[in-house]
């Protein structure tokens, strides 16, 4: 099932129980999802694209999440990270730290990087390789780990 036909599902459901932040969440991505095939040159989106736009949502609510709190709102704080586990439910399950390190250090070895140099063309790869199992800030600071 492709994750329109799963995000129209689950705002269906939504509808039923009467979730007004999870519909609000599925909503959002099924804006973003819109935009993206309105947008493009091509109607159909990849699952690259779809977990990126996934994970940016995430880093949004997540972002918005720290603001509201740092400002003493946790009633909208809390908004923030329900939408955030709602939209996590569509992504393939985060790798652990253990996991990612792994899969980083077989990257390195695959394309040869030496040092911190390298880093962009492992930065590339992995980026690619492993969307939507972890967000881009963990895959850059391991591979800065293992490159010094």
């Amino acid at each position: 099932m492709s994750l329109e036909n799963q995000i129209n599902e689950s705002i269906k459901i939504a509808i039923r129980e009467k979730d007004r932040t999870a519909l609000d969440a599925l909503r959002a991505i099924k804006s973003q999802i819109l935009l993206l095939k309105t947008n493009g040159k091509t109607s159909e989106i990849s699952k690259e694209q779809e977990m990126g736009i996934l994970q940016r949502m995430i880093k949004q609510r997540k972002d918005s999440h720290d603001q509201f709190s740092a400002q003493g709102r946790s009633d909208l704080a809390e908004i923030e990270k329900r939408q955030s586990e709602v939209i996590e439910r569509f992504l393939p399950n985060q790798l652990s730290e253990e996991e990612l390190e792994k899969e980083i250090k077989s990257i390195i070895a695959e394309v040869r990087a030496e040092d911190i140099k390298d880093l962009g063309k492992v930065m590339k790869l992995a980026s690619k390789a492993l969307a939507g199992q972890s967000d881009g800030k963990s895959i850059s600071e391991i591979s800065k780990k293992l490159l010094s």
